[in-house]
């Protein structure tokens, strides 16, 4: 009589190379530790690496058709983020945010539920008072993930996330502000209460309010205006602790 074999698990296999390299740079970026304007060359990277160029090729490769490099023909760099850059991407966050953050209040009249959102803008509240910038920074990350893990559409929630990069590097170049931490603070708190009523429209209109109020304030942080073409570069506000 044949005997039956167990269920068998699938064999883990470690990510690819060129995967891997891939995760490596794109962190690496999204977290400010490449500067922009910064180029990156095949043979110096697979040498810090320790792999060799064909890794190293394909996961420039990727990151150029993100839009989070640009090539400049030899190599690559980190492109700097102009004014057109921020208000383009807070126009489309406009578009999509407030219409997935409607879908989501439905669920919220729950504390249980809220309790993520509710949690996040405690720690963010927190570390606003202490002053500290990268724990704001964790904290507005745990809210934007806690509600986007509510939207019933995973479509929707792809087209929001494929900007998180770019987010991600402003907030590392404009959240040491204390003034921008203050409003997007305010912000947070606006789109917990309308959550927490049930009300759709009215967290989608917390949503456009606070889109709108972040754009103005990460502009000002970083000193562009709406006149001629810059660069997002970090500007101390003297007097802060950060």
């Amino acid at each position: 009589m044949a005997s039956t074999l167990s269920p068998l698990k699938p064999i883990e296999r470690p990510l690819a190379l060129g995967e891997q390299v891939y995760h490596k740079l794109r962190a690496s970026i999204r977290d400010g530790l490449i500067a922009g304007g910064q180029p990156l060359q095949e043979v110096q990277l697979a040498e810090q690496l320790g792999v060799s160029r064909t890794p190293v090729r394909e996961a420039l490769r990727r990151l150029s058709s993100e839009g989070l490099l640009a090539s400049d023909g030899r190599s690559f760099i980190v492109p700097e983020l102009t004014l057109d850059d921020v208000n383009d991407i807070y126009e489309i966050r406009s578009l999509v945010e407030p219409a997935a953050i409607r879908h989501v209040a439905r669920f919220t009249t729950s504390a249980e539920v809220r309790r993520p959102l509710d949690e996040a803008l405690q720690a963010a509240t927190r570390a606003h008072e202490q002053g500290d910038a990268d724990a704001f920074r964790g904290a507005n990350i745990r809210f934007r993930a806690a509600w986007l893990a509510l939207v019933p559409n995973p479509r929707l929630v792809h087209i929001i996330e494929q900007y998180a990069d770019h987010m991600q590097r402003i907030r590392r170049l404009t959240l040491d502000d204390y003034a921008t931490r203050k409003i997007v603070l305010h912000g947070l708190g606006r789109l917990a209460a309308a959550l927490g009523t049930g009300d759709g429209e009215l967290a989608a209109a917390a949503m456009l309010e606070h889109l709108g109020q972040a754009r103005v304030a990460f502009i000002h942080a970083v000193g562009l205006d709406d006149s001629p073409p810059a660069v997002l570069t970090t500007r101390t506000n003297p007097g802060v602790s950060t």
